[in-house]
Order: C-alpha cells, then structure tokens, then sequence
C-alpha cells in the first residue's frame, strides 16, 4: 500500500486506507456480534499493510477500544492506534457528554492506554469539541501528554475552522477528523483549503456514506432495530430515494472499471489530496480487502470530473448537529 504523511509539522506516517473499527462493537447492524472475525478482519488489515487503525473510548462505550487492545497484542510495532475523547464524562459518572477539561482529558487517556494494552497512543482526537472549554485548555493538556510520552501526536474532529487556527497556534495539529466522501462534500468549501494551508493531514470517517455507497442498502429493512442508520435523516423517507442516484452514478463509473461502487468511491476520495488518509470500516475480511484494493485504482480524469460534478446527498449529516463544527 501507498503511504503518506499526516501533518508537515509533526508528520506521522501511515498507509493511506486505514480501518475504522466502530461498526466492529458498537451503532451498525451485528456490532459485537462476531468479535473473532473482527479480530481476523483486524489480523488480515496489518497483513495487506494497513497501518492506521481508528476508534474510540465512546465505541461501546470502551468495548472498541478493548477489542482493538486484544486484536494487536504482539502487533503493536507494526500500526498506528488512533483514539478519541470527549464525549465520556469521566469527572462525574461515565455518561455521555462533552468534556474537554485538561482533567478529564487526562482520565481519559489513563483508562484508553489500559484498553489498549499500549504505553502510548500513536494519534489521540478529541472527538467533539466543549464549547464550555477553550480549545487553548485542552490542546495545553494535550502538549503535556506528548511530553511525557503518552500520546505522540494529537488531532480534533469535526472541528470549526477558527478552533482548528487556534489549537495549531497552541500546539501543531497532526490530523484532522470530519465525515467526508461522495454524499459528503462540505469539508471541500473551507476545511480542505486551510488543512492544505496549515499542513494537517485530513482522515474522512463514512468515507462510504456510512456503507450506503457500497450499493447495499436500499431499505431500512436491511438494518436492524438498534442501528444508528435508522435516525440518520439520509436514510429517512424521500432522502434515501433522492440518494440512490449517487450509488447509480458511482455504479455506472465502476463498471467501467471493472470495479466496485465502494472501490470507485474510495479512488475518489484518494485523489482529492495527498495528505488524505480514508478509514473505511469494516468487521469482514472480505470486505476489508475490496476496500484496500481501491488503493491500486487509477480514475481518469473524465471519471473524477463525473463523480465530482454528482452533488452532495439529501439530508442532514445527523439528526443533531449541534455539537458538530465548534
């Protein structure tokens, strides 16, 4: 696999399709439900030479981070973990909520380092921003953690651009985490240009429209009960009809590759920079491996203009976007 760097002033080097490990235990259908093949799926990922693999305290909560700790026991010289905090209340009683105190940030590493089986957190994001917290606070509390070795280097997720500039000026931002893909344009309006600008390396999460641009998901019906997918307003009524077209748009380019809807989807998003890092999830080998062959597709340039020109999907992103982009 291809490798580049996230970040230029403290580049971190990584395999440019990484695995999103959250569908393994927690919000998609059959999470937790076959944690072996999730291992194996994990094993496979390191052996096609995946590097980077991404979860979170919240993912579960904690069982993702667990997992992951188990599944790399006696690998964990050969990838990059990347974790997130937050969204976990660790100063009160464990509940959801946003946190970005320099104490709970330090609870939070504590107990994803015991997860984890690891001395050190190769890429620790806070995972939403606490409008309560200046971001000044926390990245301070995250220099700390550098310094002592916990954690190398550190990231922000669906971050505003004015919180990005302010937590660079404090400490340099390695990474940079936001939904983006072919049903998810909107990082292309301001985050992708100041990225580029600050040097930041850019990991897209759902960078398969959260497995709807694989071309299997035409129903609600296909999902289970508890699956996040069912709250999501994309695939609500009248927005998940309007946004078949983009699958049939992705489809019609893979066929002339000879390729797959998620692959072409993929190539697409690699060929939007070359500081982008994609971590599609996945608890299948079969599907890992479909989704790291993207990284051998060359799109024409007639193809990317096609894919590009497909417009964003109908919907909101989430049912709550409050806390997103602060």
């Amino acid at each position: 696999m291809k490798h580049i760097t996230l970040g230029t002033s403290t580049p971190l080097d990584v395999g440019r399709l990484g695995l999103g490990c959250m569908g393994m235990s927690a919000f998609y259908s059959g999470a937790g439900q076959d944690d072996a093949e999730s291992v194996r799926t994990i094993h496979r990922a390191i052996d096609i030479g995946v590097t980077l693999f991404d979860t979170a305290e919240m993912y579960g909560p904690y069982l993702n981070e667990e997992l992951l700790g188990k599944a790399l026991a006696g690998r964990r010289d050969r990838v990059v973990i990347a974790t997130k905090f937050g969204t976990i209340l660790h100063r009160g009683d464990g509940s959801r909520g946003l946190d970005g105190s320099p104490e709970n940030v330090r609870l939070a590493v504590e107990g994803s380092l015991a997860r984890l089986g690891t001395d050190h957190i190769d890429l620790y994001y806070q995972h939403r921003m606490d409008p309560a917290v200046p971001i000044e606070d926390t990245v301070g509390a995250l220099a700390e953690l550098i310094q002592e070795g916990l954690i190398v280097h550190y990231g922000l997720s669906e971050a505003a651009p004015a919180t990005i500039r302010r937590a660079h000026a404090v400490h340099p931002v390695t990474a940079l985490q936001t939904e983006y893909s072919l049903w998810s344009r909107d990082p292309e309006q301001e985050l992708l240009p100041l990225v580029t600008e600050l040097g930041i390396g850019f990991v897209p999460y759902s960078p398969l429209g959260r497995g709807f641009l694989t071309g299997t998901i035409r129903s609600l019906d296909q999902l289970d009960a508890g699956d996040f997918r069912r709250d999501n307003p994309r695939f609500a009524g009248e927005n998940l009809a309007a946004n078949i077209r983009i699958v049939e748009q992705v489809d019609a380019v893979a066929a002339e590759l000879e390729a797959t809807p998620a692959q072409v989807a993929l190539a697409w998003l690699l060929a939007q920079g070359e500081h982008i890092a994609p971590i599609p999830g996945t608890k299948r080998v079969s599907r890992l491996e479909e989704n790291v062959a993207a990284d051998a597709l060359q799109l024409s340039s007639e193809q990317l203009a096609t894919l590009s020109a497909i417009g964003a999907a109908a919907g909101d992103r989430y049912a709550d976007m409050t806390p997103l982009n602060r």
